[in-house]
């Protein structure tokens, strides 16, 4: 996904959250790096509490887990 410079913060989210992915309570994952320039990643994490939304990190992607759902480590 090529992100512009300009985008705010709102329009940032809900890019993210009209993915199909997202949209059926699927995962989607984006750079961390794109978050915290875009959003704040102590703001992202606030929405995404607020959403009840699960978000993990692995080297320099976050995953969000656009549900409510718990999670199972199976390894």
């Amino acid at each position: 996904m090529s992100v512009p410079t300009y985008l705010s913060p709102d329009a940032f989210l809900a890019d993210l959250f009209k993915t199909r992915s997202a949209r059926r309570g699927g995962i989607v994952r984006r750079q961390r790096r794109d978050i915290e320039r875009y959003v704040g990643l102590e703001p992202f994490l606030q929405d995404m509490r607020r959403r009840g939304f699960t978000v993990v990190a692995n080297a320099d992607q976050l995953v969000i887990f656009c549900n409510r759902e718990p999670l199972r480590r199976l390894t």
